[in-house]
């Protein structure tokens, strides 16, 4: 750990390049006159169309333009000079891209004029990752995507996202990265957190990338989550309170606030909620299923020069989950994981803060360095009288590391360079009543373990012909905890693109190093885990292989994209309960492997009021061989330890996931929405207990939602969720609460009110 930290000092006071900002594109192009002679001295203006954000820039005297450091989301581009017609198009950035544009300017007429012109025919050929981008008004229209601990922004858009056990699963696992204004936040652990990341009501654009990521991002292949936060760009001196309440007594508050000057931005919010539904619980009916929370999140922005860019963002969390049980001890479900004597609970908490500088040395080169602190803490605490045995899992833990960047152009290369560093430090306390009548002495086992991890990349984006674009990178790791690991992550592809027909055909290869949680036991735990055939070995990190070819089709604003991957993985991460405690352990499993095909659909305005979008995924993930590391079967010879080297699916397999819905507007400034869930039936876990097929049954859901708009300051709407309210049995792992039901019927009221102080 001392090198680690050593390593890191010393890489960030040297000034080396380090990761660069995921939220981030640069915009360059060229002006030029209809005889293709540049245009010097040309105003360049990036306005969002979300907020009041706006960059500008004028043209060299080659034409040229550029404009560093923008974040990603929607903008609208005008382009003008006194002695020619201006020109206003659309444009869509995405991270880590830099799209080179054309802009021929026709001379003035007497009466002055704007040309509009329109890209919406035109898939992305600066990248080769599939990739989904949410705003914030569909987060605000999507049916209950807007509620807190609420992922369906992700989910309803995503192909192959998904909930089962009450975590969200995607492209076959579920360790997936997130990103807050651009900065990776660190979270090792699997499985112990049940709250989600970000409040989705603080969250301006989210981008989620699927695989096939430059260098200069991702350890884990199976989904990246981009957040833009609120900024206050889009306020002036402006509030907004919004209340909600509904079924199972649920109500939901937050007021947020937010101004901007010229130069600098702020964002407040204040949330609190609470509801007699939390967790998908064991039956259809619901018995102890209590949530609340509370939380604070602020941003701050500061262009303190012109070169010179300040960001802060900070946020504070704690969440509390009731775990359901299922009340009849002799149901069929309590034959495999008798919850009927449980009443446990779960406190979260989850804090960070990272800052962010921004330095332009000039139009090609761009500095980022941006150190941070995340604080998580997961508490599951059991009644001391539970059966069959009472347990204690505390864990808390410290991230404190840094990322920065150097970004250049040079010529038609984009070359990154990077480093992302942290240190952790982890508190366990574990422990167990016995009530089961065993005359187990209760015992209470408290450790600690310390960690770091230092990543350094090299990637370069090679834009080889405005129809070809070619990457090429490597990312070194370095992990130490109470192992060391060493892993070289090479990634390459390319980017297609096929003039008239705009299509553009991507392919991708690239390995990933995935660092392991800290894991320490020691005495009457290692007893209690050799007395239920079990023992305790060293994680090791997970490594993946990814083979991936997709592409875009555009046709009259419509946008099309289809991919097929297939992802090998050494050392699976996964998660396993301790006998029939509720207390879980990572492991890692000898291998895995993910097959899918991927299809995601969206409109352009049809009839100037709906859009429409759709997200399938034909999906195979499976594992093979033994737990290998973390809470491993013993003794390995024994015949229940021998898992075989034949694939089998692993429990969140779930072969065709659809998700389709639309947006509508309707008169009397009305808004309505809908999304139709489909899943094929996930893993049985058990084929001999209530259903004999190898899958549990397929399930389709509908939700639906209605806003009305009565005046700038107030506005309504309805949400039902799940709206015929039919039950099926989702999932029988054995995680948090052992069986899992999809959710029931849901309909709540929410009302906005806006002011201004």
């Amino acid at each position: 750990m001392r090198k680690i930290i050593l390593l890191f000092i010393a890489f960030v006071f040297a000034g080396h390049p380090a990761a660069r900002a995921a939220i981030f594109a640069q915009v360059r192009g060229i002006v030029h006159d209809p005889q293709h002679r540049p245009i010097a001295g040309a105003h360049i203006e990036l306005h969002s169309t979300s907020s009041a954000l706006t960059r500008s820039t004028v043209t060299a005297s080659d034409g040229s333009f550029a404009i560093l450091s923008v974040p990603l989301g929607d903008y609208t581009i005008t382009v003008s000079h006194t002695d020619f017609a201006a020109i206003r198009q659309p444009l869509t950035l995405a991270s880590d891209t830099s799209p080179i544009l054309h802009f021929e300017l026709q001379l003035s007429t007497v009466e002055q004029s704007v040309s509009v012109t329109s890209i919406a025919d035109s898939a992305n050929v600066d990248t080769v990752t599939p990739t989904t981008l949410v705003s914030r008004q569909q987060i605000a229209e999507t049916p209950g995507a807007d509620r807190t601990n609420s992922l369906a922004m992700i989910t309803d858009y995503v192909p192959g996202a998904y909930m089962t056990h009450d975590m969200l699963h995607m492209r076959g696992g579920h360790q997936v990265s997130w990103l807050i204004d651009g900065i990776q936040i660190p979270n090792t652990n699997i499985a112990s957190n049940l709250g989600a990341q970000i409040n989705p009501a603080d969250i301006d654009y989210i981008e989620i990338q699927r695989g096939s990521y430059n260098a200069g991002l991702g350890d884990r292949t199976y989904g990246i989550f981009n957040v833009v936060p609120r900024t206050g760009f889009e306020r002036d001196r402006q509030a907004e309170l919004k209340l909600s309440a509904g079924s199972f007594l649920q109500t939901e508050a937050q007021l947020s606030l937010g101004d901007h000057s010229e130069k600098s931005a702020y964002y407040a919010s204040l949330t609190g909620n609470r509801s007699d539904y939390g967790l998908a619980p064991p039956i259809g009916q619901v018995f102890h299923d209590a949530a609340n929370g509370y939380g604070a999140f602020a941003s701050f922005i500061n262009n303190r020069t012109p070169k010179d860019q300040l960001r802060l963002v900070a946020q504070l969390r704690a969440d509390y989950f009731q775990i359901p049980y299922d009340p009849n001890p002799d149901s069929p479900e309590n034959r495999q994981y008798d919850s009927s004597g449980l009443r446990d609970g779960q406190h979260e908490t989850d804090g960070l803060a990272a800052f962010s500088w921004l330095h332009t040395f000039n139009a090609s080169t761009v500095l980022q360095l941006s150190p941070f602190y995340h604080y998580n803490r997961a508490n599951y605490d059991s009644h001391p009288d539970d059966t069959p045995v009472a347990t204690t899992a505390h864990r808390t833990s410290n991230y404190a590391g840094a990322q920065a960047s150097v970004t250049t152009t040079i010529a038609r290369n984009t070359i990154e360079a990077g480093l992302y560093s942290f240190g952790q430090h982890d508190v366990n306390r574990f422990g167990a009543i016995f009530n089961n009548g065993s005359g187990t002495p209760p015992f209470t086992t408290p450790a600690s373990a310390n960690g770091g991890l230092v990543e350094e990349y090299i990637s370069d984006n090679f834009k080889a012909t405005p129809w070809l674009t070619l990457i090429a990178g490597v990312r070194q790791s370095h992990f130490q905890g109470e192992i060391t690991e060493d892993a070289t992550s090479p990634r390459i592809g390319a980017a297609i693109l096929v003039p008239k027909l705009n299509w553009v055909f991507r392919g991708f290869y690239g390995r990933f190093y995935q660092p392991p949680p800290l894991l320490t036991a020691s005495g009457p735990l290692v007893q209690f885990a050799n007395a239920n055939n079990t023992a305790f070995t060293p994680l090791h990190g997970e490594r993946d292989e990814e083979h991936q070819f997709g592409v875009q089709i555009p046709f009259r604003g419509w946008l099309l994209d289809a991919d097929t991957f297939r992802t090998r993985i050494n050392n699976f991460l996964d998660h396993a309960n301790l006998g029939d405690s509720s207390i879980y352990f990572p492991v890692t499993i000898d291998g895995a492997l993910v097959r899918a095909w991927e299809l995601s659909l969206r409109s352009p305005q049809l009839w100037h009021r709906v859009q429409a979008h759709l997200a399938y995924s034909n999906q195979i993930a499976e594992q093979r061989g033994a737990i290998t590391g973390g809470l491993i079967c013993t003794p390995i010879s024994s015949p229940q330890c021998d898992a075989g080297f034949n694939y089998e699916p692993l429990d969140h397999d779930q072969r065709n996931t659809l998700n389709a819905g639309f947006t509508a507007a309707l008169p009397w400034r009305t808004t309505a929405s809908a999304n139709v869930y489909y899943g094929s039936g996930f893993v049985n876990g058990d084929p001999n207990d209530i259903y004999p097929n190898d899958y549990l049954p397929e399930h389709t859901t509908l939700d639906l939602s209605l806003h009305k708009t009565f005046s700038e300051k107030i506005s309504a709407s309805i949400t039902a969720t799940n709206i015929a309210n039919r039950r099926v049995l989702l999932d029988n792992s054995l995680t948090f609460g052992g069986f899992h039901y999809n959710d029931p019927r849901q309909i709540y009221g929410e009302l906005r009110y806006r002011f201004r102080y």
